[in-house]
Protein backbone atom coordinates (compact mmCIF):
# COMPACT_ATOMS: atom_id res chain seq x y z
CA UNK A 1 0.00 0.00 0.00
CA UNK A 2 1.25 3.48 -0.86
CA UNK A 3 1.44 5.25 2.52
CA UNK A 4 1.39 8.66 0.82
CA UNK A 5 -2.25 8.10 -0.16
CA UNK A 6 -5.09 9.04 2.16
CA UNK A 7 -6.38 6.32 4.43
CA UNK A 8 -9.39 4.60 2.90
CA UNK A 9 -12.62 4.39 4.91
CA UNK A 10 -14.99 1.42 4.98
CA UNK A 11 -18.49 1.23 6.43
CA UNK A 12 -19.41 -2.25 7.71
CA UNK A 13 -23.13 -2.91 8.22
CA UNK A 14 -23.44 -6.11 10.28
CA UNK A 15 -24.71 -7.39 13.60
CA UNK A 16 -22.66 -7.66 16.78
CA UNK A 17 -22.45 -11.16 18.24
CA UNK A 18 -20.97 -10.55 21.66
CA UNK A 19 -19.19 -13.88 21.62
CA UNK A 20 -18.63 -16.23 18.70
CA UNK A 21 -16.38 -14.64 16.11
CA UNK A 22 -18.49 -13.45 13.18
CA UNK A 23 -20.02 -10.30 11.69
CA UNK A 24 -18.64 -7.09 13.21
CA UNK A 25 -16.44 -8.92 15.69
CA UNK A 26 -14.37 -10.11 12.72
CA UNK A 27 -15.07 -7.41 10.13
CA UNK A 28 -13.92 -4.51 12.30
CA UNK A 29 -10.57 -6.00 13.39
CA UNK A 30 -9.69 -7.55 10.02
CA UNK A 31 -10.45 -4.42 7.98
CA UNK A 32 -8.70 -2.24 10.57
CA UNK A 33 -5.62 -4.49 10.65
CA UNK A 34 -5.43 -4.16 6.86
CA UNK A 35 -4.92 -0.43 7.36
CA UNK A 36 -8.39 0.93 6.71
CA UNK A 37 -10.62 3.19 8.80
CA UNK A 38 -13.64 1.01 9.57
CA UNK A 39 -16.89 2.71 10.59
CA UNK A 40 -19.74 0.45 11.69
CA UNK A 41 -23.52 0.35 11.54
CA UNK A 42 -24.68 -2.38 13.97
CA UNK A 43 -27.90 -4.04 12.81
CA UNK A 44 -28.51 -6.08 15.98
CA UNK A 45 -26.80 -7.15 19.19
CA UNK A 46 -26.82 -10.85 20.09
CA UNK A 47 -25.23 -12.59 23.05
CA UNK A 48 -23.93 -15.21 20.60
CA UNK A 49 -24.45 -15.88 16.92
CA UNK A 50 -27.40 -18.08 15.95
CA UNK A 51 -25.47 -21.14 14.76
CA UNK A 52 -24.83 -23.85 17.33
CA UNK A 53 -26.31 -21.91 20.26
CA UNK A 54 -29.75 -21.73 21.87
CA UNK A 55 -31.36 -19.19 24.21
CA UNK A 56 -29.28 -16.33 22.80
CA UNK A 57 -30.37 -12.77 23.45
CA UNK A 58 -31.34 -10.59 20.51
CA UNK A 59 -31.75 -6.81 20.33
CA UNK A 60 -32.99 -5.35 17.04
CA UNK A 61 -31.28 -2.05 16.15
CA UNK A 62 -33.49 -1.18 13.17
CA UNK A 63 -34.49 2.17 14.71
CA UNK A 64 -30.85 3.30 14.88
CA UNK A 65 -29.90 2.88 11.22
CA UNK A 66 -31.60 5.96 9.78
CA UNK A 67 -30.43 8.36 12.56
CA UNK A 68 -26.85 7.14 12.09
CA UNK A 69 -27.13 7.71 8.35
CA UNK A 70 -28.56 11.22 8.79
CA UNK A 71 -25.85 12.20 11.26
CA UNK A 72 -23.13 10.93 8.93
CA UNK A 73 -24.65 12.83 6.03
CA UNK A 74 -24.51 16.01 8.14
CA UNK A 75 -20.79 15.29 8.67
CA UNK A 76 -20.39 14.78 4.89
CA UNK A 77 -18.70 11.44 5.43
CA UNK A 78 -17.51 9.50 2.40
CA UNK A 79 -16.69 5.83 2.14
CA UNK A 80 -14.38 3.99 -0.24
CA UNK A 81 -16.44 0.86 0.37
CA UNK A 82 -19.73 -0.10 2.02
CA UNK A 83 -19.99 -3.71 3.13
CA UNK A 84 -23.26 -5.23 4.37
CA UNK A 85 -23.81 -8.64 5.88
CA UNK A 86 -26.26 -10.04 8.44
CA UNK A 87 -29.34 -7.84 8.80
CA UNK A 88 -31.44 -7.94 11.94
CA UNK A 89 -34.89 -7.74 10.37
CA UNK A 90 -36.77 -7.52 7.08
CA UNK A 91 -37.42 -3.82 7.73
CA UNK A 92 -33.69 -3.19 7.52
CA UNK A 93 -33.56 -4.10 3.82
CA UNK A 94 -35.01 -0.78 2.67
CA UNK A 95 -33.06 1.16 5.30
CA UNK A 96 -29.76 -0.32 4.15
CA UNK A 97 -30.78 0.22 0.52
CA UNK A 98 -31.40 3.89 1.35
CA UNK A 99 -28.02 4.01 3.05
CA UNK A 100 -26.44 2.77 -0.18
CA UNK A 101 -28.28 5.45 -2.14
CA UNK A 102 -27.14 8.18 0.24
CA UNK A 103 -23.46 7.23 0.29
CA UNK A 104 -22.90 5.73 -3.17
CA UNK A 105 -20.35 7.58 -5.34
CA UNK A 106 -19.01 6.91 -8.81
CA UNK A 107 -15.78 5.57 -7.31
CA UNK A 108 -16.71 3.56 -4.21
CA UNK A 109 -17.59 -0.12 -3.88
CA UNK A 110 -20.82 -1.53 -2.49
CA UNK A 111 -20.25 -5.13 -1.39
CA UNK A 112 -23.23 -7.22 -0.27
CA UNK A 113 -22.92 -10.56 1.45
CA UNK A 114 -26.55 -11.80 1.48
CA UNK A 115 -26.18 -13.60 4.79
CA UNK A 116 -29.33 -15.65 5.33
CA UNK A 117 -28.78 -19.35 4.64
CA UNK A 118 -26.36 -22.27 4.51
CA UNK A 119 -26.39 -26.00 3.85
CA UNK A 120 -29.62 -25.76 1.88
CA UNK A 121 -31.64 -24.01 4.61
CA UNK A 122 -32.58 -20.49 5.65
CA UNK A 123 -31.38 -19.38 9.08
CA UNK A 124 -33.95 -20.07 11.78
CA UNK A 125 -34.84 -16.39 12.37
CA UNK A 126 -35.59 -15.68 8.69
CA UNK A 127 -38.64 -16.23 6.50
CA UNK A 128 -38.85 -16.32 2.71
CA UNK A 129 -39.53 -12.57 2.76
CA UNK A 130 -35.88 -12.14 3.64
CA UNK A 131 -34.89 -13.92 0.42
CA UNK A 132 -36.88 -11.42 -1.62
CA UNK A 133 -35.44 -8.54 0.36
CA UNK A 134 -31.84 -9.69 0.03
CA UNK A 135 -32.36 -10.22 -3.70
CA UNK A 136 -33.55 -6.61 -3.95
CA UNK A 137 -30.55 -5.39 -1.93
CA UNK A 138 -28.13 -7.31 -4.16
CA UNK A 139 -29.46 -5.35 -7.14
CA UNK A 140 -27.89 -2.22 -5.61
CA UNK A 141 -24.46 -3.82 -5.13
CA UNK A 142 -21.32 -3.61 -7.24
CA UNK A 143 -20.15 -6.98 -5.92
CA UNK A 144 -22.08 -9.80 -4.23
CA UNK A 145 -20.56 -12.76 -2.38
CA UNK A 146 -23.31 -15.36 -1.77
CA UNK A 147 -22.70 -18.94 -0.81
CA UNK A 148 -24.33 -21.61 -2.94
CA UNK A 149 -27.40 -21.97 -0.70
CA UNK A 150 -28.05 -18.21 -0.78
CA UNK A 151 -27.53 -18.12 -4.53
CA UNK A 152 -30.07 -20.91 -5.04
CA UNK A 153 -32.68 -19.16 -2.91
CA UNK A 154 -32.21 -15.84 -4.72
CA UNK A 155 -32.39 -17.21 -8.27
CA UNK A 156 -34.88 -20.04 -7.67
CA UNK A 157 -32.50 -22.91 -8.45
CA UNK A 158 -32.58 -26.31 -6.78
CA UNK A 159 -29.91 -26.62 -4.10
CA UNK A 160 -27.51 -29.53 -4.44
CA UNK A 161 -24.80 -30.73 -2.12
CA UNK A 162 -21.29 -30.77 -3.56
CA UNK A 163 -19.08 -31.82 -5.16
CA UNK A 164 -20.45 -29.78 -8.07
CA UNK A 165 -19.80 -29.59 -11.77
CA UNK A 166 -19.07 -26.51 -13.88
CA UNK A 167 -22.47 -26.40 -15.66
CA UNK A 168 -24.27 -26.19 -12.30
CA UNK A 169 -21.96 -23.45 -10.96
CA UNK A 170 -21.92 -21.44 -14.17
CA UNK A 171 -25.71 -21.59 -14.46
CA UNK A 172 -25.90 -20.10 -10.95
CA UNK A 173 -23.44 -17.36 -11.92
CA UNK A 174 -25.42 -16.46 -15.04
CA UNK A 175 -28.66 -16.32 -13.06
CA UNK A 176 -27.04 -14.21 -10.33
CA UNK A 177 -25.74 -11.78 -12.94
CA UNK A 178 -29.33 -10.90 -13.80
CA UNK A 179 -29.78 -9.43 -10.29
CA UNK A 180 -27.67 -6.44 -11.31
CA UNK A 181 -24.26 -6.67 -9.61
CA UNK A 182 -21.29 -6.16 -11.91
CA UNK A 183 -19.14 -8.78 -10.16
CA UNK A 184 -20.01 -12.00 -8.39
CA UNK A 185 -17.99 -14.18 -6.07
CA UNK A 186 -19.75 -17.48 -5.38
CA UNK A 187 -18.34 -19.19 -2.29
CA UNK A 188 -18.37 -22.84 -1.23
CA UNK A 189 -17.47 -24.15 -4.70
CA UNK A 190 -15.77 -27.53 -4.91
CA UNK A 191 -15.47 -30.18 -7.61
CA UNK A 192 -13.89 -32.81 -5.33
CA UNK A 193 -13.20 -33.33 -1.63
CA UNK A 194 -9.65 -32.04 -1.75
CA UNK A 195 -10.11 -28.36 -2.60
CA UNK A 196 -12.67 -25.68 -1.79
CA UNK A 197 -12.97 -22.13 -3.02
CA UNK A 198 -14.84 -19.66 -5.17
CA UNK A 199 -16.06 -18.98 -8.66
CA UNK A 200 -15.68 -15.34 -9.69
CA UNK A 201 -17.65 -13.76 -12.53
CA UNK A 202 -17.00 -10.35 -14.02
CA UNK A 203 -20.22 -9.65 -15.90
CA UNK A 204 -18.63 -6.86 -17.96
CA UNK A 205 -15.87 -9.05 -19.41
CA UNK A 206 -17.72 -12.35 -19.19
CA UNK A 207 -14.70 -13.93 -17.49
CA UNK A 208 -15.24 -16.75 -15.00
CA UNK A 209 -12.34 -17.87 -12.81
CA UNK A 210 -12.08 -20.66 -10.25
CA UNK A 211 -9.93 -20.15 -7.19
CA UNK A 212 -9.30 -23.04 -4.83
CA UNK A 213 -7.62 -23.60 -1.49
CA UNK A 214 -7.22 -26.66 0.71
CA UNK A 215 -10.45 -28.38 1.73
CA UNK A 216 -10.70 -28.99 5.47
CA UNK A 217 -13.56 -31.19 6.63
CA UNK A 218 -15.90 -29.77 9.25
CA UNK A 219 -18.21 -26.79 9.78
CA UNK A 220 -16.55 -23.65 11.12
CA UNK A 221 -18.81 -20.74 12.05
CA UNK A 222 -18.03 -17.22 10.88
CA UNK A 223 -15.78 -18.16 7.97
CA UNK A 224 -18.05 -16.36 5.50
CA UNK A 225 -17.57 -13.09 7.39
CA UNK A 226 -13.83 -13.71 7.66
CA UNK A 227 -13.73 -14.32 3.90
CA UNK A 228 -15.76 -11.20 3.09
CA UNK A 229 -13.68 -8.94 5.33
CA UNK A 230 -10.39 -10.25 3.96
CA UNK A 231 -11.70 -10.13 0.39
CA UNK A 232 -12.73 -6.48 0.69
CA UNK A 233 -9.42 -5.61 2.34
CA UNK A 234 -7.55 -7.22 -0.54
CA UNK A 235 -9.65 -5.38 -3.14
CA UNK A 236 -8.97 -2.04 -1.44
CA UNK A 237 -5.29 -2.94 -1.35
CA UNK A 238 -5.24 -3.10 -5.15
CA UNK A 239 -5.83 -6.82 -5.77
CA UNK A 240 -7.97 -7.98 -8.69
CA UNK A 241 -11.23 -9.87 -8.17
CA UNK A 242 -9.56 -13.28 -8.48
CA UNK A 243 -6.46 -12.24 -6.52
CA UNK A 244 -8.60 -10.91 -3.67
CA UNK A 245 -10.61 -14.13 -3.68
CA UNK A 246 -7.43 -16.20 -3.46
CA UNK A 247 -6.04 -14.10 -0.60
CA UNK A 248 -9.31 -14.41 1.32
CA UNK A 249 -9.68 -18.14 0.67
CA UNK A 250 -6.14 -18.88 1.82
CA UNK A 251 -6.61 -16.69 4.87
CA UNK A 252 -9.73 -18.65 5.87
CA UNK A 253 -7.75 -21.90 5.57
CA UNK A 254 -5.01 -20.42 7.75
CA UNK A 255 -7.62 -19.39 10.34
CA UNK A 256 -9.13 -22.89 10.39
CA UNK A 257 -5.72 -24.50 10.78
CA UNK A 258 -4.97 -22.33 13.81
CA UNK A 259 -8.37 -23.23 15.25
CA UNK A 260 -7.66 -26.95 14.89
CA UNK A 261 -4.12 -26.66 16.26
CA UNK A 262 -5.40 -24.81 19.35
CA UNK A 263 -8.29 -27.27 19.82
CA UNK A 264 -10.80 -24.44 19.81
CA UNK A 265 -14.52 -25.25 19.83
CA UNK A 266 -15.68 -24.57 16.26
CA UNK A 267 -18.98 -22.92 17.14
CA UNK A 268 -17.07 -20.01 18.71
CA UNK A 269 -15.60 -19.12 15.33
CA UNK A 270 -12.12 -19.45 13.88
CA UNK A 271 -8.90 -18.06 15.32
CA UNK A 272 -8.60 -15.25 12.80
CA UNK A 273 -6.45 -13.23 15.20
CA UNK A 274 -3.57 -15.72 15.09
CA UNK A 275 -3.69 -15.69 11.28
CA UNK A 276 -3.60 -11.91 10.83
CA UNK A 277 0.18 -11.87 10.13
CA UNK A 278 -0.49 -14.24 7.21
CA UNK A 279 -3.12 -11.86 5.78
CA UNK A 280 -0.97 -8.76 6.21
CA UNK A 281 1.89 -10.47 4.41
CA UNK A 282 -0.40 -11.35 1.50
CA UNK A 283 -1.49 -7.72 1.37
CA UNK A 284 2.16 -6.62 1.22
CA UNK A 285 1.85 -4.73 4.51
CA UNK A 286 4.69 -6.54 6.31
Amino acid sequence: MNTSEKQKRVCAIHDISCTGRCSLTVALPIISAAGFDCAVVPTAVLSTHTGGFTNFTYTDLTKDIEPISKHWQSLELNFDAIYSGFLGSFKQIDLVGNFFNNFKTKDNIILVDPVMADNGKLYSIYSYDMVMGMTKLCSKADIIIPNITEACFMVGSIYKKGPYDKPYIEDLLQRLSKLGAKKIVLTGVHFDNESLGTATFDTQTGEIEYIFSQYIDGHFHGTGDVFGSAFLSALLSGKSLSEASLVASNYVVECIQHTIELSQEARYGVCFERALPFLLKKLDLV
